[in-house]
Parts: structure tokens; C-alpha cells; sequence
């Protein structure tokens, strides 16, 4: 049968049974194109990265945790639509943050490229192991960062779904287990007025104790990760074998009121000692230095917030105040730590991310953790970080240290 609109074939012949070939090999590319975008319509679909390969070990002296922020169009690596794993108070876009721009840009340090987070490398390296986060709500969010770069090729199943404090997640296809242990200080503490001298509660910190939620459970654990530092700035008191020994603001007469780094060095330093010397540990620690906040215009609780919507350049910001005496000392008794545990075997590595989030006051929530007309008491939030945004870099420095590391 001739076609209605006959073509003209006199380049190959003019002959039925090559016009047939043709129209065949045509509807079959047809059909093919047309499977290939039904089947893409089912996955999520995420950005490519031209980035350097995920494989590749950091050159020596290279440190990742001096550079700059740098743009990058492709980015983010998911989004809140397709990671469902993001806690309420970080999804920002989902309580109505109306500029994208702050997602638009990635870490570049000065003397090296670094690798990509790839989360099927990561999960490769991380097979029939297990990995702890060990601190305050900071800790929770580099975890569920974690979760959600780890989205794209596999979700996990939540093995306690009612308790948002100790979470315990299992990737079944990589016989992975991650976890969060909520601990404030570290070290053991009670809270003992739940009002106290400023409102935000009164606790008693046992500075030589470690906080039993996590370390009873921590030695079966391949990968731990400690951060911690902002609720050393409430109201405590300071207990040394038992005995008090001093407080912070805690405004009882005969007692010594010593400052915030008293108890943060040595809660660090029981922590770290601890875990050097816990019988069957062999895991890896990675202690990550503290993540500035970003308050202008008056404290959290004095109408401060964080509207900055771009990055700092490398020389518009300083480290100074609390957060610079909070980041000595974590490189101080990380260093001392280090020395201590070499002589017995211990691994432990410093994830220092402190000067690349220095410069992002662009990504926390501010207002955008909750709708603007609900009617419950929310500070504007500079502490935590928005998901996605530049908390995602403290996984991809770990999967770089890990890749340079070659785990077993």
C-alpha cells in the first residue's frame, strides 16, 4: 500500500522494501523515546556535578578547611521535595524562604579541588559498619544532611520512629546503621530548675563523668562523630568527683562563678579520653568543630536575626568571641587527645568546618522554621542550618577524609 504523502527515496533506490525499513526503524525510536520518558517520570530527578572525581585522594598539605565559597549553578544536591527526611524546623523552602541563591554555591579550598559527595561511594564505604552522632540539635542536622545526600540511592528504614532524641536508621542494602545520640553536654548533667537565672534552665554538669545515654552503647560503633559547644553558655554548675566546684551564672552567693570554658574544656576532654580509653572500642572518632551562629541586631532572644543572602568573602568575616575560644579550645584538647590516643591505638581525625561556615550567615532558617502566622513562641534561628544549604559540606568533608583515609 503506497503511503498518502509518498517520500521522495531517489538518494537511496526508491524501493518499498527499504521504505519500510525505514518507517520500521522509525517507530521503533519512537517507542524507545517514548519508554525512556515514562521511565524518568517515575525518579526524582537530581542535578549532575561536574566536580573532580569522587575517587581521587586529597594531594598532600592540602587543607580543605581553608578556602572559599565559590558558585555553582548546578547545585543543590536534592532538594526538600525529594528528601523527605529533613526536620520541620530546618525546611526552610517548605515554610516559605523565597530566595534559592544561598543554595548556589560550594566549597572550594585553596591548595586542592574537593571530591564530590558521592552517595553511592560513601555507602560502598560505610558497608556492614556503623556510624553515631553525638551531641545537640547541630548534630541531628549534619545527620539528617547526611540522610538526605544519601537519598539518592537509598532511603533507611527508621528503626525507632517515636523517639526524635536517639534515632536509629538502617540501610538494609549496605547493612549500615546510623545513629544520633542527643546529649547537650557530653558529659553527664540533670537539669535541676527548669526555669532558672535567665529563663532557659539551671543544670548540674558532672565535668568528670561521660553522659551515660551515648557511652554505654558507643563501643559497638565504627564511626563517631562529637560536636557540640552552644548549651555550655547556659546556667550550670560545675561538679568534680562529685564535689561542686564552681558554676556559670548560676547567682548563688559562696559559689565560684568560673566561665563557660572551664566546663566546655573539660567536658571535651573527659569525652575524648573516654572513648580513648573504653574497652573494645575500635572505632574511628571525628570530632567536628563548632559551627558559628549569625545573630545581628541583638542576642537570640532580643530580636536578632540573620538576613544576609550571600556568602561572606574570605576576608568579611572573623572569627572572634565565644566562637573563637570555643574552636582553640576544641583544637587544643583534639590535639592533646591525638597524641594520647597514638600511643594506644586510638584513630582519631578533626573535621574543622568552622571557617568555611563562618562565612555562610546566608543559610540558617531565621523566620523560615515555621509559618509566619502560627501562634507559638519561635526565636529567629541563626544556630541551625537550612536543608539543603552549606551544612551539607561537613558530610562531604567527611566522605573526603574518609576517601583519603581508605577506610577498610
Amino acid at each position: 500500500m503506497e503511503p498518502h504523502h509518498p517520500i521522495d527515496l531517489s538518494f537511496c533506490g526508491h524501493t518499498k522494501p527499504r521504505l519500510y525499513l525505514l518507517s520500521s526503524s522509525f517507530f521503533l525510536l519512537l517507542l524507545l523515546f517514548v519508554l525512556a520518558l515514562i521511565s524518568s517520570s517515575k525518579q526524582p530527578s537530581f542535578p549532575s556535578f561536574d566536580y573532580p572525581h569522587s575517587s581521587s585522594r586529597l594531594p598532600a598539605g592540602c587543607d580543605i578547611s581553608r578556602g572559599e565559597w565559590v558558585p555553582d549553578p548546578a547545585a543543590p544536591y536534592y532538594t526538600n521535595l525529594t528528601c523527605s527526611l529533613i526536620q520541620e524546623h530546618q525546611n526552610c523552602m517548605k515554610y516559605g524562604r523565597p530566595d534559592r541563591d544561598f543554595l548556589k554555591w560550594r566549597w572550594k579550598p585553596a591548595a586542592c579541588d574537593l571530591p564530590a559527595f558521592d552517595a553511592a561511594r560513601f555507602l560502598d564505604l560505610v558497608r556492614g559498619k556503623s556510624m553515631a552522632f553525638i551531641g545537640d540539635s547541630l548534630a541531628r542536622n549534619h545527620m539528617q544532611s547526611l540522610m538526605c545526600l544519601l537519598s539518592k540511592v537509598e532511603f533507611p528504614e527508621d528503626l525507632n520512629s517515636t523517639d526524635n532524641y536517639f534515632k536509629r536508621m538502617f540501610y538494609a542494602n549496605y547493612n549500615f546503621t546510623l545513629s544520633s545520640f542527643w546529649s547537650r553536654f557530653l558529659v553527664k548533667a540533670e537539669e535541676v530548675d527548669s526555669d532558672g537565672p535567665n529563663h532557659t534552665g539551671l543544670w548540674n554538669l558532672y565535668l568528670d563523668e561521660v553522659d551515660d545515654s551515648w557511652a554505654s552503647e558507643i563501643d559497638q560503633f565504627d564511626y563517631v562523630i562529637l560536636s557540640d559547644g552552644i548549651w555550655f553558655s547556659h546556667p550550670t554548675f560545675f561538679y568534680e568527683k562529685r564535689e561542686l566546684v564552681g558554676c556559670h551564672f548560676c547567682l548563688v552567693d559562696n559559689v565560684t562563678d568560673l566561665p563557660i570554658w572551664y566546663s566546655y574544656r573539660s567536658a571535651l576532654r573527659t569525652t575524648l579520653r573516654s572513648l580513648i580509653d573504653m574497652d573494645g572500642f575500635k572505632g574511628k572518632i571525628f570530632l567536628r568543630t563548632i559551627s558559628p551562629s549569625h545573630f545581628e541586631k541583638g542576642e537570640w532572644n532580643k530580636g536578632g536575626d540573620c538576613v544576609r543572602r550571600q556568602p561572606f568573602k574570605k576576608n568579611e568575616a572573623r572569627l572572634e568571641g565565644r566562637d573563637l575560644d570555643f574552636h582553640q579550645i576544641q583544637i587544643e584538647e583534639f590535639r592533646e587527645a591525638e597524641r594520647v590516643g597514638r600511643e594506644k591505638g586510638a584513630k582519631l581525625k578533626l573535621l574543622d568546618a568552622t571557617g568555611a561556615m563562618l562565612l555562610r550567615a546566608d543559610g540558617h532558617p531565621s523566620r523560615f522554621g515555621h509559618w509566619a502566622h502560627e501562634n507559638v513562641t519561635l526565636y529567629n534561628d541563626c544556630v541551625h542550618w537550612c536543608l539543603p544549604g552549606p551544612v551539607d559540606l561537613w558530610s562531604n568533608f567527611l566522605f573526603a577524609m574518609m576517601l583519603d583515609d581508605r577506610v577498610d
